[in-house]
């Protein structure tokens, strides 16, 4: 059953323009850093992912003041290049407390926008 839908949209052109190393540091962890900065577009990555920590904050309907942190989200890559959550911390103290078992991403951009879409679903993670 789903207990939680998020969603966010990052304007490209205004996330570039503030995108910085310190920003980068506050909001990624070591292995999205290295993804990125991988890509050609790298701040379509960047923004795609911001957006993802987001969407997971609304449908979770909490945010920095409830003591949650950018750090304690990761957005990984499985090898068929589905994006994946992996929540520690207080996220995943969150999502219990909100009856979440599980948590759906889907990410897209085009040239000016990135978005993401989180669904939280009371299911177990299946093996």
């Amino acid at each position: 059953m789903v207990v939680g839908v998020g969603i966010d949209i990052v304007d490209l052109e205004v996330f570039r323009a503030r995108l910085s190393d310190g920003l980068v540091d506050e909001l990624f962890l070591p292995a999205e850093i290295e993804y990125c900065r991988m890509q050609a577009r790298s701040w379509e990555a960047f923004a795609a992912r911001f957006a993802a920590k987001e969407a997971l904050f609304k449908a979770l309907g909490a945010g920095l003041a409830q003591g949650l942190r950018w750090k304690d989200v990761e957005v990984l890559r499985e090898p068929s290049g589905e994006p994946q959550l992996k929540l520690n911390g207080t996220a995943l103290s969150a999502a219990g407390e909100r009856g979440a078992g599980r948590w759906l991403l889907s990410l897209t951009h085009s040239r000016t926008s990135a978005a993401a879409v989180v669904v939280l679903d009371s299911d177990p993670v299946q093996a």
